[in-house]
């Protein structure tokens, strides 16, 4: 017999459900909660980040197209939108920062093999990315004429591949600018 694991269970097997329950019971989570469980809002909002979904018709759409499939995520049956909505504007978000961290932390073990390069300090890379909004709904976030934007600057450390800082600017400001306000660590 076959076995496999679909892509979305497979990223779903990086996060401990032991881990994810303990910090359900220490952040009080589902205190008053009826048949909608924190790990069913957890499943269905990793979908919809994944699927780049962007209304709660598209989120509850997608797992009940495939619920099936689903039932062996461990979601037990499809969110309504009132459901899924009442329980992203009720439960404490707290919840998801400490899932977060949790998932950090175990890419921060991960041994990553023999480095090409060797350098004597730690290696950065500063990289910025432009978010573009609407003009006309974010009047703050100038840009260009006619549309709005802001930029994400991310510094990367290369132990890891993982982002240390996150500064969000207006879209015209350039990366020298954020880059000659940081300060790094010397080893």
């Amino acid at each position: 017999m076959n076995r496999f694991s679909s892509i979305f269970g497979q990223i779903l097997h990086l996060f401990s459900k032991r881990a994810f329950f303990e910090t359900v019971h220490a952040t009080q989570a589902e205190r008053s909660a009826k048949g909608f469980s924190c790990w069913d809002q957890f499943v269905a909002m990793l979908f919809c980040q994944l699927r780049q979904a962007h209304s709660l018709r598209e989120i509850c759409g997608g797992p009940a197209s495939c619920f099936g499939k689903a039932k062996h995520l461990g979601l037990h049956a499809a969110p309504t939108r009132s459901t899924l909505s009442y329980a992203n504007e009720h439960r404490p978000w707290q919840l998801y920062e400490k899932v977060f961290y949790q998932l950090l932390g175990q890419c921060r073990t991960l041994d990553f093999g023999k480095r090409r390069f060797r350098f004597r300090n730690k290696l950065f890379s500063l990289d910025a990315t432009v978010i573009e909004l609407c003009a006309s709904l974010f009047d703050w976030a100038k840009f260009r004429q006619t549309k709005g934007a802001v930029k994400l600057h991310l510094l990367l450390d290369h132990d890891g591949y993982l982002p240390v800082f996150a500064h969000i600017t207006e879209g015209k400001t350039h990366e020298i600018k954020v880059a000659k306000t940081m300060t790094f660590p010397y080893y």
